[in-house]
């Protein structure tokens, strides 16, 4: 019987990396900062969900919503960026996105800080859309009164 040898892919894992949780309304983004990107990666370069960012994100006002920490902590090309993102619609998952990105540079280097707290993209934004009531329409729109 011959032997069967295994041939094993070997990729080069990352040395360093700073990961952190965004979310916003039912959106949820976990978000890793390389400092020295995988094969034939990028530094600057965003992958979010498998995608490039211009794909996931066709909207230009939402790409710049991920960039604004970067561009704040002026970090634009020091890190290669990886965003896997569900639930919500584009705008909550980009807000997600930028809570995460923001923490993760506060893992990297602590004095950013002052410079994101300024500007809220530290604050995680709570408000969550209102469970319906039995008896109503909607969350507290109510049927027509008649008195007769």
């Amino acid at each position: 019987m011959p032997k069967v040898t295994k041939k094993t892919k070997t990729k080069t894992k990352p040395d360093v990396y700073f990961e952190a949780v965004g979310r916003r309304k039912s959106a949820i983004a976990r978000v890793r900062l390389f400092k020295k990107p995988q094969d034939g990666k990028k530094l600057g370069e965003m992958i979010t969900n498998g995608k490039e960012l211009s794909f996931y994100f066709p909207l230009v006002e939402l790409r710049e919503i991920l960039n604004q920490p970067f561009r704040k902590t002026k970090t634009e090309k020091k890190f290669y960026t990886s965003l896997k993102i569900s639930g919500g619609g584009t705008r909550s998952q980009a807000e997600a996105a930028r809570l995460g990105i923001s923490r993760a540079l506060l893992k990297f280097n602590e004095d950013f800080r002052k410079i994101l707290k300024g500007d809220g993209f530290l604050t995680r934004d709570a408000r969550v859309k209102e469970r319906r009531k039995f008896g109503l329409k909607k969350a507290r729109k109510a049927p027509q009164w008649s008195k007769r």
